[in-house]
């Protein structure tokens, strides 16, 4: 390679692998919750965690690396065609042609390290991360154990502790411990000759928990224990003991889910693809899609040559924009949207998972044609021209630079702020926000008619139900985006002040930095605020519509979020109600048992069992028929009473205290979550999630003001060293936003930190960082 060829190569060189990391990071994160919520609850250690975060990467590499490459291009060739480095070539004699052959030879080389990572470390490494993720699943036995709730985690077993504490070196300590073996009566070893009737109950006091990983399960040591269990014909069994032990079997790790298709070597999808294969048309997908990606590399690169070298206006950012909008949206979306009909066996696999490569190729070789032939055009450089003419106009409109009267015009527009400074300041944040906010919530609509346009036609799916369904989406969206958005907006509008001196000429007029920065800090607190009011009023109701329409639209069943087969529930003081089925509309229970326990020791007090109860509004309580009750005397004896009809004056938990209906947190507002809370804490369901969840409804929305105290100090550094600087530094801070937030967020589900800390901790570090950025910055 000569020496141009070598200078064209580090120029894309650097910006490429900059882009790859950004977009690997970006989509890494997106789906990094879960893996993060099983790292927090199984204590892995730091190596382990790194291993795992490195498996994740293979399988993104494909998609980021032709990404990446098109950033490069795009970049690299603009600022040699905006430096006038293209116009001296061509002066000189040399082609604009001639920076084909160095740039297909960097995407040739990109192309073979996204095939090797598509074709060989991602399924390798998928197979890792699930082996290890067994691994990880099957140290975590006593981990979910939260108290005052149901545990259904373990077979045929139902487990209920009043309160747990940790004694150190992984022992946990149970207060109050309810269990109910719920195996077959055939399969049960019994005392009783005859077949039970009614799930073996035990009950203790006190029980010390110690995990045994390597056979999957727990081994108890239960203080002041008992076992209850009626069998037909009203024979009973009791056992007490002061001391005993018990072993808790674990659900098996392997329950794990698996992506076969995804983890199978490229050898192994070849013997898939065969007609008599069930897995055929997955298989392909696959197949073939591991071959396309790479091929990416140069069909984005084709587009990317004549793009950059006639480009001249914008720079790195627009080289950036247009890098998400054709690598992104152009070629990602199509490739979803024709892999989706591909799946419905709608379009041939072949021609759904190569189309976008062959539109870019063909794209490509038709601007290469064009390329001298229209060097003097610059299509993405009048485009941005455009967009940041627009913005310098409505600053010169708005901003008043200095005359009076256009001053008090402006003044009395906006009626708050009390100089001219601040309305220049404010309507130019403001510009640059709109115009964020607005492209962001708009890209994301986009790629969710894409995601989804496969199963409308699948479905027969109207095209006016999928813009509904868009139309409900854009307030949570705009609910998610917004704080982003203010980032990005405070770096522009600084980061151009900055670059443009006016910044300097501020100072050199007294005007210090804190104080330009004061107009847009009070209007990101007026839009914390509003963040919080439009969650509180509107977000919650357009989530129930936008869910409902997705389900509609993926083909799901109409969903009542009910869960009509719970089997038990914590009814009032120390009750326990198991039930076989509920008739919600007549009010009658079926199957129905009342275990009442004592508060202090936890022992079994007295148990009901009946065929059937029925609600009576006028008596306010149940009755119960065709059933038997026993109360226990001491600790060794029972009473036992048959009954035709019976009532108890005390059970007068209402038919409406059964039903707890399941609603995502993000469909309600801060008042209707606390009481959800409530009612299902009372009933012994776990919380833990939802109380996280309860307290971020007032962190999040504050995250607007934090966003633009931290970026701030960043956008008066960055406007000296360019506009890409200013991206990766916000995405940068995007970045660890999510990062934070999520490992917060799952160590508060893990009940490894209060609720309140795990949702507050974020906007903690964040705002002292803001904070001392802003200290330290030289006014």
């Amino acid at each position: 390679m000569r020496t141009l060829g070598r200078y064209i190569f580090r120029e894309i060189l650097s910006s490429a692998i900059i882009g790859t990391v950004l977009a690997t990071c970006v989509i890494f994160l997106q789906g990094v919750g879960p893996l993060l919520g099983l790292v927090v609850r199984s204590s892995a250690g730091l190596g382990t965690v790194a291993w795992l975060f490195a498996l994740g990467m293979p399988a993104v590499l494909p998609l980021t690396i032709p990404f990446g490459v098109l950033v490069g291009i795009l970049i690299g060739l603009g600022r040699m065609s905006s430096d006038g480095e293209i116009t001296a070539m061509r002066a000189a004699g040399v082609s604009g042609r001639r920076v084909v052959w160095s740039v297909m030879t960097f995407a040739l080389m990109a192309a073979v390290m996204a095939g090797t990572a598509s074709l060989k470390l991602a399924p390798l490494a998928l197979r890792e991360s699930t082996r290890l993720v067994h691994k990880l699943a099957a140290t975590q036995i006593t981990a979910e154990i939260q108290p005052r709730i149901f545990e259904e985690q373990f077979p045929d077993t139902i487990l209920y502790v009043g309160d747990v504490r940790h004694a150190g070196d992984n022992v946990v300590v149970w207060r109050n411990v309810f269990m109910a073996d719920l195996t077959p009566p055939e399969q049960r070893a019994s005392g009783l000759k005859e077949k039970s009737a009614e799930p073996l109950v035990t009950v203790a006091r006190e029980a010390v928990a110690v995990p045994d990983v390597e056979n999957n399960r727990i081994q108890l040591s239960l203080r002041h224990a008992s076992t209850h269990e009626m069998g037909k014909d009203a024979v009973a069994s009791d056992a007490y003991w002061p001391r005993g032990e018990q072993v808790l079997e674990a659900a098996p790790p392997g329950q794990v889910r698996t992506r076969p298709i995804l983890e199978m070597t490229t050898t192994e999808l070849g013997r898939h693809t065969g007609p008599e294969s069930p897995l055929r048309t997955e298989a392909q997908i696959e197949l073939h899609r591991r071959f396309a990606l790479p091929v990416a590399c140069l069909m984005l690169a084709l587009v990317g040559i004549p793009l950059g070298v006639s480009s001249r206006k914008g720079g790195k950012s627009a080289g950036y924009v247009w890098g998400v909008f054709l690598a992104f949206f152009c070629y990602h979306l199509s490739f979803i949207s024709l892999v989706g009909l591909a799946k419905q066996q709608a379009v041939p696999v072949v021609v759904a998972v190569w189309t976008p490569n062959a539109a870019f190729a063909i794209a490509g070789l038709i601007l290469l044609a064009r390329m001298e032939r229209g060097g003097r055009r610059d299509p993405l450089g009048a485009i941005w021209g455009r967009i940041t003419e627009t913005a310098a106009a409505l600053r010169k409109r708005f901003g008043g630079r200095g005359q009076a009267a256009n001053g008090r015009a402006v003044k009395m527009r906006l009626g708050v702020l009390p100089q001219i400074v601040d309305t220049y300041i404010l309507s130019t944040f403001l510009f640059y926000f709109i115009v964020l906010l607005t492209s962001f919530v708009a890209l994301t609509e986009v790629y969710n008619f894409f995601e989804l346009l496969g199963d409308m036609v699948r479905n027969n799916i109207p095209l006016s139900k999928m813009f509904s369904y868009l139309a409900f989406l854009t307030p949570k969206l705009v609910y998610d985006i917004l704080p982003i958005s203010v980032l990005v907006a405070v770096l522009v509008t600084f980061g151009v002040l900055s670059k443009q001196n006016e910044v300097t000429a501020f100072k050199a007029c007294g005007v210090s930095l804190h104080r330009l920065a004061l107009p847009i800090l009070i209007v990101s607190g007026l839009f914390s605020v509003a963040l919080f009011a439009f969650d509180h009023y509107w977000v919650p109701q357009a989530n129930r519509r936008q869910e409902a329409l997705r389900t509609e639209i993926k083909g799901g069943a109409p969903q009542s979020y009910l869960l009509p087969d719970r089997k038990w529930i914590k009814g009032k003081g120390s009750r326990i109600y198991y039930y076989r089925y509920f008739d919600f509309t007549g009010g009658v229970i079926a199957g129905v048992t009342v275990y009442e326990l004592d508060p202090e020791t936890f022992a079994l007090r007295r148990q009901i069992s009946a065929e059937s109860a029925r609600w009576q509004p006028s008596l306010a309580t149940w009755v119960f028929e065709n059933g038997w009750y026993s109360e226990f005397k001491d600790s060794r004896r029972r009473s036992y009473t048959p009954f035709p009809v019976q009532t108890f004056p005390e059970l007068n938990e209402e038919p409406s205290y059964f039903r707890k209906e399941v609603v995502p947190d993000k469909q309600m507002n801060f008042r209707q979550l606390d009481q959800y809370i409530r009612d299902l804490h009372q009933s012994g369901f776990d919380t833990v999630k939802l109380r996280v969840q309860f307290y971020r409804k007032f962190s999040v929305p504050l995250f607007a003001l934090i966003m633009a105290m931290i970026s701030v100090p960043f956008g008066f550094l960055v406007g000296s060293r360019g506009a890409m600087a200013g991206i990766g530094v916000s995405i940068g801070i995007a970045m660890g936003y999510w990062g934070v937030g999520v490992l917060f967020e799952q160590l508060g589900n893990a009940n490894q930190l209060p609720p309140a800390v795990a949702a507050w901790s974020p906007d903690a570090v964040f705002a002292l960082a803001g904070l001392y950025l802003m200290l330290r910055m030289r006014s």
